[in-house]
């Protein structure tokens, strides 16, 4: 009995717990309120190639973008004990960069000025001393993280209008939409791998360097981290720059999804997601230790509750009301007096049953 109840305890407390639950939950209500959201079709495009379609495809799809900011977010919040709300408008500039490098000073290019792949390290370049940019007045200056990066949320979409002066370059490349449509052959979208491949990375460098150690010691006590040789500003300039590079990729799923941008739309209120993500993952908010992969399912589980929103007609400018619920639900069960109260309940359930 005893054992079985210190499992179901090890269960509760596990960080994955709560994300994995929510995404139960979701699957869950979407079967009986629908079955027909679990089908998926095989079709084809307008190229004739193979795609699959469905509503769990458009999680995978969408939701890969939310996962690869929820990585960069995730280092960030742990570090710095903040939100970086300008990725949404940082995305316009990444976006806004690779057409520019790719396109030059026109806009309807009949070939590209330079390998897709040299225009997106540009570009990454450039998003990471935003990144850093972000990190300066962070560390150095002491900036709250949220109002440090109001700056670029204000203005970066005029700053990404500006680098093609406010004009739209079209890209007719079609090599070009493979990274945020399908690659011909394979139908599962490309988002997908990006993603896959984006985890992968960072659990490779979470497994051989001591990134997360030294991400987790600054936001817990960064004067105690400094009296261990560590160096804040450092790691909390860095983990601004990490986030630059997922911003950067998810730039280029953006921009070839429809081989053009809109400076005022893309991703357009992406970066409350990618904070709920971080949330929902069980990560604390204020800084210190987290679950990267409880993060990245949070990303997944945020894009579910927004294809089911979407599926029963709920309108685009009412959806933040309802993610506000989700907010609400994980700010009370997170908060310390509800915590201690579910855990003195526990303990009394465990006593009367040893009695």
């Amino acid at each position: 009995m005893k054992k079985t109840n210190a499992g179901r305890m090890s269960i509760f407390q596990n960080q994955l717990f709560i994300p994995l639950a929510a995404l139960l939950l979701l699957l869950l209500f979407n079967l009986i309120a629908d079955p027909n959201f679990f089908k998926i079709t095989l079709g084809v495009n307008s190229s004739g190639n193979p795609v699959l379609s469905g509503y769990l495809i458009t999680i995978l799809d969408s939701g890969s973008e939310l996962a690869i900011l929820a990585i960069g977010m995730t280092l960030v919040t742990a570090a710095t004990g903040g939100q970086d709300i300008s990725v949404g408008a940082t995305t316009a500039i990444a976006g806004s960069v690779l057409l520019r490098m790719l396109c030059g000073s026109n806009t309807r290019p009949d070939t590209l000025r330079m390998p897709i792949l040299l225009a997106f390290l540009i570009s990454c370049v450039v998003v990471m001393l935003f990144g850093a940019f972000n990190g300066v007045l962070i560390a150095v200056f002491k900036v709250q993280p949220m109002i440090a990066t109001l700056i670029l949320y204000t203005a970066g979409r005029s700053i990404a209008a500006w680098i093609n002066n406010n004009e739209l370059p079209i890209i007719s490349d079609p090599a070009f939409s493979y990274f945020g449509t399908f690659i011909p052959g394979i139908p599962i979208p490309t988002p997908f791998f990006i993603a896959v491949l984006c985890m992968i990375i960072i659990a490779v460098v979470l497994k051989v360097t001591n990134l997360r150690l030294y991400t987790q010691a600054v936001g817990i006590n960064e004067f105690s981290a400094k009296l261990n040789g560590l160096n804040p500003v450092f790691i909390k300039i860095l983990s601004c720059m990490i986030l630059g590079v997922c911003v950067a990729v998810v730039g280029l799923i953006k921009v070839s999804r429809i081989s053009t941008i809109n400076y005022s739309v893309i991703a357009q209120n992406i970066e409350m997601d990618a904070i709920l993500a971080v949330a929902l993952g069980g990560n604390s908010l204020s800084g210190g230790k987290f679950n990267m992969t409880a993060s990245i399912i949070g990303a997944y589980v945020i894009q579910c509750l927004t294809t089911t929103l979407y599926k029963f007609n709920v309108r685009s400018d009412a959806l933040p009301a309802y993610k506000a619920v989700v907010v609400i639900l994980l700010v009370v069960f997170s908060a310390p007096v509800v915590r201690e109260r579910l855990s003195s309940l526990v303990k009394k359930i465990r006593a009367k049953e040893a009695v």
